[in-house]
């Protein structure tokens, strides 16, 4: 059973998904054109230099995707860092901060730790902070100036750029694309009329792709599709991997899979909650019902005692939600039924030796080097 909620990005999510009266996709197609021709302004005016892009010192990775969410971004931001620091760099992730309070260029976390809080920092980049202890954390609506900050405050030699397959205001030495390989185009049009951010020509653009949780063991579909406009990146498989849960009341921790036949509800507010379905799935939890909010919801007291009710009303055990929901409702009391927070890791389950690769050498051509 799922939930329904009449917020305007959650039904446009749907008219993506099953299909737009006439009316509204006849509109949302114009918009569509209106949102190609800005594209492709955008474009010319970085070709003749009415925009610029900065070079930073270091090495710049991007990690990105060419749909709206729910791609798997935010753990591979997480796995390149990790990778970077194993190679001898000194990594730090700078980021737009979705969501966040805070203007201009703000440190999340230095080597020393975390500085800021959830609404300061935005979901994700705290998120990404409390998993990467002694990795900066920098977020800026410039990513310019945020890799600037990166360098010369925390010492960086070495950005990894979430979010960054459409900026365009810093230099990138190594652009990863993430699929979602449940659905890699979405419906395979253009925003507004689909969840597509640029045309599939793009694809041409990566230098390293990854598919994340595919249908089909070899990926093949997505594969084929990406070999149409890019024949040079390896393309890689990885999945998402529940390492544990966490009980948020009482603070207990076990093994994912030991929620295995329990009925909860879940929630989320996601660019793509069929993902966080299927992780769910997989472990063989039975979800009672799902309750979707728009992504990067921000929640309130009211909206856990409305999942709380609706839990209790179906019989559910509790409430399972994801770790970046968590990030942006922790500071509420918990709710009386148990919630059950499922953190996720990026596994590489085929073409490690690509992905590692691919940094290696971006780091090799660069000249990177602990400070």
């Amino acid at each position: 059973m799922k939930t329904p909620r009449r917020d305007p990005e959650i039904l446009l999510r749907q008219w993506w998904e099953e299909g737009a009266p006439r009316a509204i996709a006849a509109g949302l197609t114009a918009l569509s054109v209106g949102y190609r021709v800005g594209l492709a302004v955008r474009e010319r005016a970085y070709g003749w230099g009415l925009l610029r892009t900065g070079r930073l010192p270091c090495p710049v990775i991007s990690v990105g995707n060419i749909t709206l969410g729910g791609s798997g971004k935010t753990p591979a931001v997480e796995a390149a860092a990790l990778a970077l620091r194993e190679l001898g760099a000194s990594p730090a992730v700078i980021s737009r901060g979705y969501g966040r309070q805070s203007r201009g260029v703000a440190v999340v976390a230095d080597r020393d730790g975390v500085k800021l809080d959830a609404r300061g920092a935005g979901d994700e980049p705290l998120l990404l902070a409390e998993r990467l202890p002694g990795i900066p954390v920098v977020v800026g609506e410039n990513r310019f100036e945020a890799g600037q900050a990166a360098v010369e405050q925390c010492g960086a030699t070495a950005v990894v750029l979430d979010d960054g397959f459409q900026n365009r205001t810093v230099s990138k030495d190594l652009e990863i694309l993430v699929l979602n390989g449940h659905a890699p185009w979405g419906n395979g049009r253009l925003f507004p009329r689909g969840a597509l951010r640029e045309p599939l020509t793009a694809l041409a653009r990566a230098d390293l792709v990854v598919i994340t949780n595919a249908t089909d063991p070899d990926a093949g579909a997505a594969r084929g599709r990406v070999r149409r406009h890019n024949e040079r990146a390896p393309v890689i498989r990885a999945s998402y991997v529940a390492t544990e849960a966490r009980e948020t009341r009482s603070g207990s921790r076990v093994e994912a899979k030991a929620l295995a036949g329990r009925r909860l509800l879940a929630f989320c507010g996601l660019a793509s909650p069929k993902s966080f379905a299927g992780t769910l799935a997989g472990l063989g939890i039975q979800i009672a019902a799902t309750m979707e909010f728009p992504d990067h919801h921000w929640y309130t007291a009211a909206d856990l005692d409305e999942l709380a009710k609706q839990a209790k009303g179906i019989g559910a055990e509790g409430l399972v939600t994801t770790e970046k929901d968590w990030v942006r409702l922790r500071g509420l009391e918990p709710p009386p039924a148990p919630l059950w927070v499922l953190p996720v890791r990026l596994a590489v389950d085929a073409g490690h030796d690509d992905w590692l690769r691919a940094l290696g050498r971006t780091l090799a051509s660069s000249g990177a080097r602990r400070i």
